[in-house]
């Protein structure tokens, strides 16, 4: 069902904002984009994505462009501390039998491949811009915008990201992200010959990996315990960094330690998350992506599930024939086990990792997670 006659806006220019634009122009949808920030910068290092957002990214028309700038592979090695290989966790191919089962790229890279999906769709993008102020209607939005302009909505998501100001606008008791507990460091190295494919090292409490983003690079992950979340100077980046990694003799490990230098783009990130409990949306707002589910990574599917909710919400807004608000409960009804298992889940192999807890329960959270990523959405 066409589309063509709803107004659009989205508010926030990231993963699941821009994929909700791209959707919703191929339904026919007239869509504005508003992005708070003028340069539509992607902040980080790499992204590791799993088979099922591997999937979303060929719905989207994407998926060639990634495969192209970024890497895809099969498997996931993991290793002793020492060094042994341990096992090899395998990947299935969720996305089709001729797409691997996972891959990485840089974040910025894969901002950038969907932003001109973006504009290539007919979005209108204004950047440098958001909101003011959001006027509930019966049967639309009155949105004030920063630039000035008022115009009337049939439909706002509100794709802002984890600190979402669509949301305590909207719902005046929202919850807060709260930290978990645990840090992550990234930093993008030179790749050598020897690392094909996402790669850990199993320590007791600090879990290093590297995962491939491109034919010559790759970045490197680090979560450690941190009990509480302190500023980090970041010219201490590279020595805590590397010191991090003194316990770990594994010879392709303490190799690119030393690869660890000023120039190595390192990023710290305090790892916070979110669930903010149904309803996600308020009259013709509707939640999506970190503004309602944030995660941390163990699962690599906080991507995953924010771009799955804008095909989903395209999906509902189609069949609905006009009916916004109908289309919006089933949306919400699709998506709401999914997404709260993968923060829930996550959270706890974060506890799990924190605590050195038990491994048998985080191998089966782990397997559990996958198998049901795996199912269509």
């Amino acid at each position: 069902m066409s589309l063509s006659s709803q107004r659009i806006l989205v508010i926030g220019g990231g993963f699941s904002g821009m994929a909700a634009a791209i959707e919703l122009r191929k339904q026919g949808a007239q869509v504005d984009v508003v992005e708070i920030d003028p340069g539509w910068r992607s902040y980080g290092a790499g992204i590791s994505l799993g088979g099922a957002t591997l999937r979303a990214l060929r719905r989207l028309g994407v998926l060639e462009a990634f495969l192209a700038q970024g890497n895809a592979s099969d498997g996931v090695n993991l290793h002793l501390p020492h060094g042994p290989l341990v096992a090899t966790l395998p990947t299935p191919r969720i996305a089709g039998d001729d797409v691997p089962g996972g891959g990485a790229i840089l974040r910025p890279v894969l901002a950038r491949i969907l932003a001109e999906a973006t504009r290539a769709a007919g979005a209108n993008v204004r950047l440098g811009c958001t909101f003011s102020a959001i006027d509930q209607e019966a049967d639309g939005v009155q949105v004030t915008l920063t630039d000035g302009q008022r115009q009337r909505y049939d439909l706002v998501i509100g794709a802002d990201g984890l600190y979402s100001k669509v949301r305590d606008t909207v719902f005046e008791n929202a919850p807060r992200p709260r930290y978990s507990g645990q840090a992550v460091w990234r930093a993008v190295l030179p790749r050598p010959p020897e690392i094909e494919t996402a790669t850990m090292w199993l320590g007791p409490k600090i879990k290093p990996g590297v995962n491939p983003v491109s034919k010559t690079e790759m970045y490197l992950f680090v979560t450690e315990p941190r009990p509480t979340n302190d500023h980090v100077d970041p010219a201490t980046f590279v020595d805590t960094l590397r010191g991090l990694l003194d316990g770990f003799t594994a010879p392709a490990l303490q190799a690119i330690r030393s690869q660890i230098g000023p120039d190595s783009q390192i990023v710290y990130r305090p790892l916070e998350g979110l669930l903010m409990p149904r309803p996600w949306s308020r009259g013709r707002v509707v939640l999506i992506g970190d503004t309602v589910h944030a995660t941390t990574p163990h699962l690599a599917s906080g991507a995953c599930i924010g771009i799955e909710d804008a095909l989903v919400l395209a999906d509902e807004l189609a069949q609905a024939a006009g009916n916004v608000p109908a289309a919006l409960a089933a949306f919400e009804s699709r998506r709401w086990e999914r997404c709260r298992m993968v923060v829930e889940n996550s959270a706890r192999l974060g506890e799990i990792e924190i605590d050195g807890g038990d491994k048998d329960e985080h191998s089966r959270i782990m397997r559990e997670s996958l198998m049901a990523l795996a199912q269509p959405i």
